[in-house]
């Protein structure tokens, strides 16, 4: 596995609070890790819907605040039950990877399904699907898994926080301008999204370039077995 680095904002004050949770959840030490990502991508599933029903539902976005917070919480947590229980498998470690996009993907179905844009919706599965694409192929070239200062963790605030406004917001304001609002977040986030996937192109360019092990000039074996 490449080491892991993270240069995250907000993981050094909320991922060890939340770590903290795990003794009293008496987790039973025979349950494997592998189910701990499952409830958490049920939970991403369950945030993808309230994001769906958001504007129209005043518990559409409490419903993705908690689907989001709980996905955030079982990804914390399945590698701290898998070390305290000697339970670390490559296989979890490839599922967690391996989840961890698609349920990104969830919730910008969401937000592109409130606004009933799904081409929207098509263009941030797109970004995502190239940002983490392009992280796990940095990570295997020069052996370091790096998570930026707006990192998953920030991106899940920010929509947890959307979750509780939209809510907030139906509640006293009425649902006539949430799917406005949804509309011009989901642009918001193609741009943003975006200019930050070339951005980090550039830099993972020069990143392989100067600290990756030497290009691969071999051919490719094609002999069948």
């Amino acid at each position: 596995m490449s080491q892991r680095i993270s240069h995250s904002l907000i993981d050094p004050f909320l991922g060890p609070r939340l770590k903290a949770l795990y003794p009293t959840l008496s987790i039973p030490r025979s349950f494997p890790p592998e189910g701990i990502i499952l409830v958490g991508h049920l939970f991403a599933l369950l945030g993808g819907v309230g994001f769906a029903w958001a504007t129209t539902v005043w518990w559409g976005g409490l419903l993705a605040a908690v689907g989001v917070f709980g996905n955030h919480l079982a990804d914390c947590l399945d590698g701290t039950h898998a070390r305290a229980t000697g339970q670390c498998r490559n296989g979890g470690e490839l599922l967690d990877h391996f989840t961890d996009p698609i349920s990104f993907c969830y919730w910008m179905i969401g937000i592109a399904v409130a606004c009933g844009r799904l081409d929207f919706g098509i263009a941030l599965i797109l970004i995502l699907m190239a940002m983490a694409v392009l992280t796990n192929i940095k990570a295997k070239m020069i052996g370091e898994f790096t998570l930026s200062t707006f990192g998953p963790t920030e991106f899940k605030t920010l929509l947890c926080a959307f979750g509780i406004f939209q809510t907030s917001w139906g509640i006293l304001q009425g649902f006539t301008l949430l799917p406005i609002i949804a509309y011009w977040t989901a642009i918001g986030l193609i741009v943003i999204g975006a200019v930050g996937l070339l951005v980090n192109l550039i830099q993972a360019v020069k990143e392989v370039n100067e600290k990756g092990a030497a290009p691969d000039t071999s051919e490719w074996n094609n002999t069948r077995s």
